[in-house]
């Protein structure tokens, strides 16, 4: 049996709450808050509540624990954990600067511990189907990828929109793609609060060829999570607020055909005619299942097998290479920023 400690009672820490509740593996809930604690603990009979870190960082009853504070507090609350031998699955950003990522995954490594991060959209099934039609090469070769991820608030303090939104697509975007990063450039803007962006826009180039080009902002009428592929056989729109039609495969596309041999009058208008193909629209069907479930249960099952977890340390320390690049590029005009793999 695996016990759990959750850190923080917020929003997102009820719900990782619920599922470690419901997954027979929380024993403790720790926050500053008394009077949520006290809700909880109608809600939650014989799970430990507790105000103070210290006395779950010393629990030797506990086992792991996830975090879901303020990202400015996980580099510390992360290391003091696996400095006390417990595994550690903390929510994304891991950290906010690569330095903080590798001291973090040399620790996890040298203690034998696992490490994860919260990085939700990798064990959502319809992010999963497309990686799997993009590995059929259903797609063609991918030219580029067109993320959107907007909404009118919720504003942050403690973080600007790219660190807070950005994760999620960048993310998904090394999984889709199984490449590295290469170059970035981002520009945005601060309108509400000084020096803190709310709109951002950001071009990340892959050494596969592909660009994943990026926009999130907290000022925007309506939300939208979409993602739009562009490959040289087919399209796809993978939106996540659908109920129905998460994944939208779109036989479209410009073909490309070799005139010259044929109709060499026509040479000095160019070799190529582009001729425009639009086919059917496919709708896969999607086996939903709670993605939060299923990333809460991973981290356990790591912990139990012994399991590299899918979004593991190093794996998350390339999101927060790229997260940072993003920033540095930014604070300096949008220039393009080459990424070192440091």
């Amino acid at each position: 049996m695996i016990n759990i400690v959750v850190i923080g009672a917020g929003y997102w820490g009820r719900n990782l709450i619920r599922n470690a509740y419901e997954l027979e593996a929380l024993h403790t809930i720790c926050d500053c808050d008394d009077r949520s604690l006290a809700k909880l603990k109608k809600k939650y009979p014989g799970v430990e509540m507790e105000n103070n870190i210290n006395e779950v960082i010393t629990n030797d009853l506990i086992d792991a624990v996830i975090i879901a504070t303020p990202a400015s507090t996980h580099y510390e609350l992360t290391k003091k954990f696996l400095n006390a031998g417990k595994h550690v699955m903390v929510e994304k950003p891991f950290t906010l600067n690569m330095a903080e990522a590798k001291e973090l995954v040399g620790l996890a490594e040298t203690k034998g511990l696992k490490l994860m991060v919260g990085m939700t959209f990798i064990y959502n099934q319809a992010v999963r189907k497309v990686k799997d039609i993009i590995e059929r090469g259903s797609l063609g070769e991918i030219y580029y990828i067109y993320f959107e991820r907007v909404n009118l608030g919720k504003v942050r303090q403690d973080v600007n929109v790219w660190w807070n939104l950005a994760p999620h697509d960048i993310s998904i975007a090394l999984y889709w793609l199984d490449s590295e990063a290469e170059t970035i450039n981002a520009s945005g803007e601060s309108y509400l609060q000084k020096n803190i962006h709310d709109v951002v826009w950001a071009n990340v180039k892959f050494k596969n060829g592909t660009n994943a080009f990026i926009h999130t902002s907290w000022l925007h009428p309506q939300k939208t999570r979409k993602s739009v592929i562009i490959g040289s056989r087919k399209m796809l729109i993978y939106d996540d607020t659908s109920s129905d039609m998460k994944i939208r495969i779109y036989d479209k596309g410009i073909d490309q055909k070799n005139i010259s041999e044929k109709l060499s009058e026509y040479e000095n208008f160019g070799q190529f005619q582009f001729i425009q193909r639009a086919g059917d629209i496919l709708i896969p069907k999607i086996d939903f299942t709670e993605p939060l479930r299923e990333e809460v249960s991973h981290f356990i099952e790591c912990i139990r097998q012994d399991k590299v977890p899918i979004t593991g340390g190093r794996w998350s320390s390339e999101i927060v290479n790229i997260l940072a690049a993003g920033q540095k590029s930014l604070e300096n005009k949008g220039i393009n920023i080459k990424l070192n793999g440091e």
